[in-house]
């Protein structure tokens, strides 16, 4: 398999159950995430994110939503809690060799596997730990608006 990388594009911060929230997407250029996919992954989404304010984090998280070359769809949900962890909790549609049921791109379900991410959706992840790091560890008081201003540049992603 020749490997390419994929557009990652940057849409506006929702706030679900209390949490501040980062979205990106990561497509092909050729291929869109086509907007049922879309609609499936933000209705199933507020299932992966942890209630806000448990711990005293700021209740920040970011999403990736991923549409594979083939029939896959990932829906990715990392949260902040602990001050400086992240926990990782994952969807998939439509790609049964990792746990979806069908083939269906917008039939959303719990990813039973430990996953973190892929290589197209890790480099978002890098991002999102130094952002965290310069808006919300270091200064005296935290500033979550900056953290959701400091957005992964779109474009390509991959290498």
């Amino acid at each position: 398999m020749a490997f390419r990388d994929k557009e990652l594009r940057v849409l506006e911060p929702v706030t679900l159950g209390g949490r501040r929230i980062k979205r990106y997407h990561i497509d092909q250029s050729e291929r869109r995430l086509e907007p049922e996919v879309q609609q499936a992954a933000y209705d199933f989404l507020p299932g992966l994110l942890p209630p806000a304010g448990g711990d005293g984090t700021p209740a920040g998280s970011w999403v990736v939503l991923h549409r594979g070359a083939d029939t896959g769809a990932y829906l990715l949900a990392y949260s902040w809690f602990f001050d400086n962890v992240v926990e990782a909790r994952i969807a998939v549609a439509g790609q049964p060799a990792v746990g979806s049921p069908d083939d269906d791109p917008t039939h959303f379900t719990d990813m039973r596997r430990p996953g973190v991410g892929c290589v197209w959706e890790l480099g978002v992840l890098e991002h999102e730990r130094t952002a965290w790091i310069r808006h919300v560890l270091i200064p005296d008081r935290p500033d979550l608006d900056g953290w959701l201003a400091d957005t992964r540049a779109e474009g390509p992603v991959g290498r």
